[in-house]
């Protein structure tokens, strides 16, 4: 069964053009113009990937980004023409798990693409890790923080895996990119920054915050 991609871009022209490609690469799509109508249609059509651009007639791309994350934690690549390392942080933060700066190259667009559904129906070895009150459901990609399901996007389940998976140990922010990316982009090396943060507010068991810990100089580590 072949994956379903939402577009949501104003410019249709381009918006045409990413669909194009989708199709050309086996991908179902279905597009919209507007932020409020690409949230309900997460809501009602399960899309398997989303490609979301920044400006949007109705809403930032970045509101709507925050909205689906209220109920889903379907992959999301943002699109945008703001070039700013500060832009594409705001993106991390808001949910995002990959941002493309236009202008771009479909061939980089489909690779991302590709990437980040790899990424996430990659077969699992383990059902589960938990450590204190911690679980991380690894079939469906689920957080569940003292009884409490939380929602996580796939990077910041990718990076909280890497760490779990060896408490105490010692990851550079290159290898949390290369464990939630498949490969390392240097570029987005202070991003991780913006996921660990995104974290830390996420993972709280009784009051303790402070499971990830900084090796300034280093990376981090989960204690």
């Amino acid at each position: 069964m072949k994956s379903i991609i939402l577009v949501v871009e104003d410019e249709m022209r381009l918006s045409n053009a990413i669909c194009k490609y989708l199709e050309s690469e086996g991908y179902g799509y279905r597009q919209e113009a507007l932020g409020a109508a690409a949230v309900d249609s997460v809501k009602t059509m399960q899309p398997d990937l989303i490609i979301l651009d920044v400006m949007l007639p109705d809403m930032e791309g970045l509101a709507v980004c925050q909205a689906i994350r209220q109920f889903s934690t379907v992959p999301i690549i943002m699109l945008t023409a703001r070039v700013q390392e500060s832009d594409r942080l705001a993106g991390f933060s808001a949910g995002a798990d990959d941002y493309v700066c236009k202008p771009f190259s479909p061939k980089e667009l489909m690779y991302r693409v590709q990437a980040v559904l790899k990424r996430v129906s990659k077969p699992k070895t383990e059902n589960a890790i938990s450590y204190e009150g911690i679980t991380l459901i690894l079939d469906g990609y689920r957080l569940v923080v003292a009884g409490n399901e939380v929602a996580v996007t796939q990077t910041e389940f990718q990076i909280l895996q890497m760490l779990l998976s060896q408490p105490t140990t010692v990851f550079s922010r290159e290898q949390l990119l290369t464990s939630a990316h498949g490969k390392y982009l240097e570029h987005y090396q202070r991003t991780i920054d913006s996921h660990i943060k995104n974290l830390r507010k996420k993972i709280n068991v009784s009051g303790k915050t402070n499971f990830i810990k900084t090796v300034y100089g280093v990376g981090y580590k989960f204690v």
